[in-house]
């Protein structure tokens, strides 16, 4: 298991390779990266976000114990930034390996609607030079009620 929140730009592919060096009897690796995305209606400045140091590491280790307990994966990685990022940049990754596809895309989708809705972070959009706490959406919630 390997969980990283930082400031710092990450490469995914270099992520993904350090990641699958260690892996033994695996016949699935599963990836998502999330990218701040600009909107068409509006102008993203950029995004800021802020988390409670120490409290979402442990939380984020939490869930991922809770997918071994779900799924047979092998692994697990979860990487979320915070700080300024612009849009283009990379938000988060996550990464799961399984001997088998399914355990591997269930544990990774979990992980990412947890990541989504659950953990201590906080999204302020910077929109034409305005400010804004972002808010959860429905169907945010919805996808995770389904793991419940």
């Amino acid at each position: 298991m390997y969980v990283s929140v930082q400031n710092e730009f990450f490469d995914f592919s270099a992520e993904v390779k350090k990641f699958s060096e260690s892996l033994e009897n695996v016949g699935a690796l599963v990836t998502f990266t999330g990218i701040v995305r600009g909107q068409k209606s509006k102008t993203l400045d950029y995004m800021f976000i802020e988390h409670y140091p120490g409290m979402t590491e442990a939380q984020i280790k939490i869930i991922i114990e809770d997918s071994f307990k779900r799924w047979k994966i092998n692994d697990a990685l979860v990487i979320h930034r915070y700080g300024k990022l612009e849009p283009g940049e990379p938000i988060m990754m996550v990464a799961t390996a399984a001997q088998h596809r399914k355990e591997a895309f269930e544990a990774a989708e979990f992980l990412m609607d947890y990541l989504k809705s659950r953990a201590p972070f906080w999204k302020k959009e910077v929109v034409n030079g305005k400010e804004h706490w972002v808010e959860a959406i429905a169907a945010d919630e919805t996808a995770l009620s389904r793991w419940r």
